[in-house]
């Protein structure tokens, strides 16, 4: 058979990998498809095939002679990988195509995950060429697919969220981006990433945090273990930037803006947003204020606010008007009194030192709770004998 002659050539021309291409021939006379399946897993991922055509041949010489009878969103997982092997977009955009022809010519009841998987490759394909056009109309498809699928292969999903958070990239639509990756992360092992791909993944995030509009909630980022593939590089000024953002710490801000003022200057987006992004740690100063007060204590003088941000007291009512209308708090400003009542503020993802201070209020709380129990204890006679 064409197949066992391949891996026999293969043999004899890689000595080095002659027991796997064994393996291959006695899992494939056997018909152990799932065996075969695994162990191709395996091999594809072998750093001595990350080059050249070699993928290509397998799949053609080998994997196309059984690729209907194991499980079909292994095989999209193949054909994805051996796609980046063509070195024309066109190519290997008509190769995905006629897989996908192959999944539909099966009839299987499953067929909509693998194609949709394959579908999200040809998709990155046309965003690497420039066609953003493209990749938006299958996209939209690919949402539309998923919206009406249920119990989905992570894969699947991590491959529609990473396509998605790569157009928005490519429109520098951080907030979008910003979303589309983290829930690319849901969906994904950390352990599965390779140590360049997390650093420059930590570090579009990080950015794209500090950027997109209405993202005030850090902590969800810090506490993500990709986030500290920063540390311990040239760009672990970014981490210490997100701590001092998530919690509000103005002077620390400026103070790295100081220490890292080469780096910094480096990153144009940071440069041409420096107003956006004084005023971003500002609202997040106020939230801090807010969330540090108990909950007694939530008509604040706007003059404590300007002391803590630096502001005019002008500045923080422009401040406190911003808050109120993206719904991070909510209240009411009394210019008379030069105070703001808040009622409510947006909740957060909290670190540890914010867990440390909340549990210090509930214990303050717990003993005001006691104090009160014995007073009320201590009257209770007198309340009866009257």
């Amino acid at each position: 058979m064409a197949a066992l002659k391949y891996l026999e050539s293969q043999r004899v021309a890689q000595p080095d990998l002659a027991d796997w291409y064994t393996s291959f021939a006695d899992l494939y006379e056997r018909k152990l498809w799932h065996q075969l399946t695994l162990k191709l897993e395996q091999f594809v991922a072998l750093t001595v095939f990350q080059a050249g055509d070699a993928l290509i041949q397998l799949y053609h010489n080998f994997i196309s002679d059984f690729e209907t009878k194991i499980n079909l969103l292994k095989l999209a997982h193949f054909a994805v990988i051996v796609s980046r092997q063509y070195t024309e977009k066109e190519v290997a955009i008509s190769y995905l195509e006629e897989v996908i022809e192959k999944f539909r010519a099966t009839g299987q009841r499953r067929v909509a995950e693998p194609i949709l998987y394959v579908k999200m490759q040809i998709a990155a394909l046309h965003l690497q060429g420039g066609e953003q056009k493209e990749c938006k109309k299958l996209l939209e498809e690919g949402k539309s697919t998923l919206d009406g699928m249920t119990d989905v292969d992570p894969s699947v999903h991590a491959s529609y969220h990473w396509v998605s958070s790569q157009y928005h990239k490519s429109r520098q639509e951080f907030a979008e981006f910003y979303k589309s990756a983290l829930m690319y992360l849901a969906y994904t092992s950390v352990e599965s990433l390779s140590e360049p791909f997390k650093l420059d993944l930590a570090f579009d995030l990080s950015l794209a945090a500090l950027l997109g509009d209405n993202i005030y909630n850090f902590g969800e980022l810090l506490a993500h273990p990709i986030v500290k593939s920063l540390l311990g590089t040239s760009v672990q000024w970014l981490y210490y930037i997100l701590q001092a953002f998530n919690t509000g710490d103005l002077a620390r801000y400026e103070e790295l803006c100081q220490e890292y003022r080469a780096a910094l200057t480096e990153q144009p987006a940071l440069v041409e947003n420096e107003t956006k992004l004084l005023e971003k740690i500002n609202i997040l100063c106020l939230m801090e204020i807010i969330f540090s007060r108990p909950s007694e204590e939530r008509t604040i003088p706007l003059s404590v606010i300007a002391e803590q941000t630096r502001l005019s007291i002008e500045d923080v009512e422009s401040l406190l008007m911003k808050s109120l209308s993206v719904h991070l708090v909510e209240g009411v400003i009394d210019q008379v009194d030069g105070t703001v009542h808040v009622s409510w503020v947006q909740p957060r993802v909290l670190g540890i030192p914010q867990i440390t201070a909340l549990r210090d209020r509930l214990d303050n709380w717990l003993q005001k709770v006691h104090t009160t129990l014995l007073a009320v204890e201590a009257e209770t006679p007198d309340l009866v004998a009257s």
